[in-house]
């Protein structure tokens, strides 16, 4: 890590598979940190927050130490759920289905990949998200 925002790259190397592998999603730097988007809306985002310098995201994920932090788009419901559960889970002060997680050697990646399709599909065209459910083994 060379920049406040950079993230480890074995969680990149974890990441990256799981978004890269849904129709026409792409990564991208974000002002700080990586981004993966579909069309022009971001449905993961992954950094390093630093409370000197991400105060924002700090208060929400309840930190004074620089950690590594996912967000993404969810349902209500299912934010509500999440919360409930607690650590590694936060809910940031922006967006109405942004839910944030800290991300770190205990994150359980299938839970991760689970979430962040659900995320991506929340914002994918209706002709991408049959082409990811096609793809889904029931």
């Amino acid at each position: 890590m060379t920049r406040p925002g950079d993230v480890p790259p074995d969680f990149l190397d974890r990441l990256r598979p799981i978004c890269l592998g849904l129709p026409e999603a792409y990564e991208e730097p974000a002002w700080v940190g990586v981004r993966w988007r579909i069309r022009k809306r971001t449905f993961a985002h992954l950094l390093t927050i630093d409370p000197d310098h991400q105060m924002a995201y700090a208060r929400a994920a309840g930190t004074d130490e620089p950690v590594c932090v996912l967000t993404f788009r969810s349902p209500t419901d299912e934010i509500h759920a999440l919360l409930a559960h607690g650590d590694p889970f936060f809910k940031p002060d922006w967006g109405a289905d942004v839910l944030g997680m800290v991300i770190d050697d205990e994150t359980d990646w299938d839970e991760v990949s689970e979430l962040l399709t659900e995320s991506y599909c929340r914002l994918a065209p209706k002709k991408l998200i049959v082409r990811v459910a096609a793809s889904t083994p029931e």
